[in-house]
């Protein structure tokens, strides 16, 4: 790993964002109490016969698709061997990590008997014919291995790091603390030393940990759709499919690189930077591939099973499935011109486009197009929104406070007369 191609985002810790986000954190946090105390339905709409809702579809089943863009990236830089988008690895474990992390901590909140969650952890409850299981092991495990992946960039800065805030905090202490203050720095220069002793041992076992991370992935977002293989009376046939494994692991990866570009463009935009357009353009080339594979696939099941008629009857399931395909289909037709790809207004719309259609497929299969019957019905509470804006929330400040703490955003390369390397192609996004 080559540190040298990653900085950190220069500028004030506590701006007017990292209030605003904060607040919809503590709003979170204050609803979680209610839950914790009340009980889930105190919170929540759901019911028995929607024993899942916004939680479970999109903090799980979207969010986790949303965050493949380090799962996606791996793919090229580590497997096809396009080292030239190693430089925006970092910035994609860092969003992975975080869209994982959380997604973890929504099933948590999901349960309605949290407190028995330690059963995961004994072998003797395990089921293994469980699809559920599969999935939970597997993203907690990739969870810990995301964490993993990141550690280096971690300990490269506090090995290389002066410390600076924290001296200056040492020094203003009163000169009747003399002592503590050469302890603290004591501490300091221990801590150093400790993360430049581990990271190069980690660095060199860190491949096992990348190879994990592609394997992972590939497993339970397969597993997600094979989930509702056995809703078969509950499922709309629009969406019910033994080609739900196939079509939620190809949906992953373009939702991934659509993720990959929208993060780039956006903090790119907020921060200031210039944008990575080379690199962008040439990921904007893979989606249409991945998206006309998907959408083959789906035309092709649905002539196959004789549902083609049902997808154009204009009712309230179809109108939610022409509007996923015509997203996705409209978001990545516009990617195979070349001249399109050069312009990072389009490509924002179009990845804009790709994971608004991609993520509401999977709110299509989780939730919209389930019904488990007649007397059930189902829409989130206002809790259970707020608890999930604080989350994404969460996700959007640790980000913004880790780019400024870790070297994670790609390194900007300067010309000798100090001004940054600009691609010959349009710059600009509209406001």
């Amino acid at each position: 790993m080559h540190h040298e191609d990653y900085q950190k985002h220069e500028g004030d810790l506590f701006t007017k964002s990292f209030f605003v986000l904060l607040a919809f954190v503590l709003m979170g946090g204050y609803l979680l109490a209610v839950r914790c105390i009340k009980g889930i339905g105190a919170v929540s709409g759901m019911s028995d016969g929607f024993p899942w809702g916004i939680w479970l579809t999109y903090d799980v089943a979207t969010g986790t698709a949303m965050a493949c863009g380090g799962y996606a990236v791996a793919i090229l830089v580590y497997i096809r061997h396009h080292m030239h988008y190693h430089p925006l690895i970092r910035s994609c474990i860092l969003t992975s990590m975080f869209g994982y992390g959380f997604a973890g901590i929504s099933v948590m909140i999901d349960l309605g008997r949290p407190w028995n969650v330690y059963n995961f952890f004994v072998p003797s409850q395990w089921q293994f014919n469980s699809a559920l299981f599969e999935v939970a092991l597997c993203v907690m495990a990739y969870t810990v291995v995301l964490i993993i992946e990141f550690l280096p960039a971690i300990l490269y800065s506090l090995e290389k790091s002066e410390w600076l805030r924290l001296r200056t905090f040492i020094d203003w202490l009163h000169p009747s603390l003399a002592p503590k203050k050469e302890t603290l720095i004591n501490h300091i220069d221990k801590v150093r030393k400790a993360a430049g002793w581990i990271r190069p041992l980690l660095e060199k076992v860190l491949i096992f940990f990348i190879v994990l991370g592609i394997t992972l992935p590939t497993m339970h977002q397969s597993s997600l759709g094979s989930m509702l293989l056995i809703a078969t009376t509950k499922l709309n046939p629009l969406w019910h499919t033994g080609f739900l494994p196939l079509l939620f692991l190809i949906n992953c990866i373009y939702i991934g690189y659509s993720m990959v570009i929208l993060e780039s463009l956006i903090s790119c935009y907020a921060f200031k930077r210039p944008y990575e357009a080379k690199e962008l353009s040439g990921i904007a080339s893979i989606i249409p591939w991945l998206t006309a594979i998907w959408m083959t696939v789906v035309i092709g099941d649905l002539a196959w099973r004789g549902q083609l008629a049902a997808a154009v009857r204009f009712d309230f399931y179809s109108f939610f499935f022409l509007l996923e395909f015509a997203l996705v289909a409209f978001g990545s037709l516009i990617l195979f011109n070349r001249r399109n790809r050069l312009s990072l207004r389009t490509l924002f719309i179009s990845a804009v486009m790709i994971v608004l259609g991609g993520g509401l497929y999977r709110f299509n299969v989780y939730l919209i197009g389930y019904n488990p019957g007649p007397g059930w019905t189902y829409f989130p509470s206002l809790a259970e929104l707020g608890i999930t804006v604080s989350i994404v929330a969460f996700e959007i400040l640790g980000y913004q406070v880790l780019v400024k703490l870790v070297p994670v955003l790609p390194k900007i390369h300067l010309h000798s007369h100090g001004k940054p390397v600009e691609h010959k192609i349009e710059q600009k996004i509209s406001a």
